[in-house]
């Protein structure tokens, strides 16, 4: 997966380097290259912000893991201090049930007792509601002697002192087992309270341990998933740097390119503006004005192909105001009214419109601070308007004479990072 990324990544950047153009390799510029280039570092800026964001969610999903941890840490031990009371009161329940079957072996004892009590007493309550009081005069006056009496009486006085007794500990064994059976039936009833209470607890603790388990799951997923952010952005600034290093090596050789080109051209027409020199001393006043001309061999394509030129680069007589010395700032090719205008290099449209005296006007941009200027088109004449990219030989508009113009031409300029220089070593 990882490695898939990282191929992703090259490709989506490698794309900058690499694009086909209507089915043919166009060749780059300068320009081309530092828009590649600025490209690169907002995707790479882009990259570094992903990737701090990245970095930053997994140090709150660390931190927020660390905090849910020590949290279920805490609910495991409340979980094992509830199974310990639960153990414990599950004890107590067994010693209280054991105590109640005691209590109720005791309770049946006592009601045995209570019953043959009851018996016995109901016996003689009934002996002594039947015969009533005379039973006890007839036992005492039947004596055969006094001895006989006394022995009569005492007996009578143990049969009443024993019936009492017999009461006061049938009331009192019945109190005691009542009460000890009451006291343990409550034992037992709080001993369940309890217990259902800790089950309820557990269950409680055992949701909240589910939770906490989920939510470190899910933390932990977060922290992968930051991981894998970091390091495909890692991977795709990787990238970008090594392709970066291959756009800056292209730029730097068209520059030395350009350089080279523009030091030949140079050269090249120094030498044939010493010939021409040479050549109108030798034929005595021969004028070049009336030459056509169609190039010195530079990089740029001749606008309007072969023609003559009316008026050079340099101080002259303006021919609509007079002015003596003024600066004639480009070349003016001699064409008539409608000649096709094209671009003497590939480049964008950065102008189209009525440019002051140059009537109306368009200017391109061709990358590494090169403009091109034409000048006088007629009106209606412009065929492409600011934004378009125009490729090398283009048709982008037809001569014409607005402007301060004297009759039908094209003024024709280059201009290098804005400042105006001599045309001709460049065509």
């Amino acid at each position: 997966m990882k490695k898939f990324s990282l191929i992703i990544a090259v490709i989506m950047v490698a794309t900058f380097i690499f694009q086909p153009v209507d089915g043919y390799a166009k060749k780059k510029t300068v320009s081309d290259i530092e828009h590649e280039l600025k490209v690169l570092q907002q995707q790479a800026k882009a990259a570094r912000v992903e990737q701090e964001k990245a970095s930053s969610d997994k140090q709150e999903a660390e931190h927020y893991k660390n905090k849910t941890t020590e949290y279920l840490q805490t609910v495991m031990m409340q979980v094992d201090t509830v199974k310990s009371k639960l153990s414990d009161i599950s004890k107590q329940l067994n010693n209280t049930k054991e105590s109640l079957t005691l209590a109720a072996t005791e309770l049946d004892a006592a009601e045995e007792r209570i019953a043959s009590r009851e018996v016995m007493l109901e016996s003689r309550v009934r002996l002594m509601y039947t015969d009533g009081s005379i039973s006890y005069l007839e036992v005492l006056m039947s004596s055969s002697s006094f001895s006989d009496f006394l022995v009569r009486a005492d007996s009578l006085k143990m049969i009443v002192d024993q019936d009492q007794n017999l009461l006061v500990e049938h009331k009192k064994d019945k109190e005691t087992v009542v009460e000890k059976q009451n006291e343990l039936e409550l034992q037992y009833a709080k001993a369940e309270s309890l217990y259902s209470e800790m089950e309820s607890q557990k269950s409680i603790l055992s949701v909240k341990e589910a939770e906490k388990k989920s939510l470190i799951a899910m933390y932990d997923k977060e922290i992968q998933h930051s991981d894998e952010l970091t390091e495909d952005q890692e991977q795709k600034l990787v990238a970008m740097a090594s392709n970066r290093s291959v756009l800056l090596q292209q730029k730097n050789t068209l520059v030395a390119e350009e350089t080279a080109r523009v030091k030949a051209a140079k050269a090249a027409a120094k030498k044939r503006a010493a010939a021409a020199a040479a050549a109108k001393k030798s034929s005595k006043g021969t004028s070049n004005a009336t030459a056509s001309f169609s190039g010195s061999g530079g990089p740029l394509l001749m606008p309007v192909g072969s023609a003559r030129i009316s008026s050079g680069f340099g101080r002259r007589t303006h021919p609509v105001t007079g002015e003596v010395g003024k600066m004639h700032t480009g070349v003016d090719f001699a064409v008539g009214q409608g000649t096709s205008v094209h671009a003497a290099e590939a480049g964008t449209v950065i102008l189209a419109e009525w440019y002051s005296g140059y009537g109306n006007a368009v200017i391109v941009d061709h990358g590494g601070g090169m403009w091109t200027l034409y000048g006088h088109l007629r009106n209606g004449g412009t065929n492409v308007k600011v934004g378009d990219r125009v490729s090398k030989g283009e048709k982008i508009a037809e001569s014409g004479s607005t402007g301060q113009s004297t009759g039908p031409h094209l003024h024709f300029e280059v201009r290098i990072n804005g400042s105006r220089v001599d045309p001709m070593p460049y065509l």
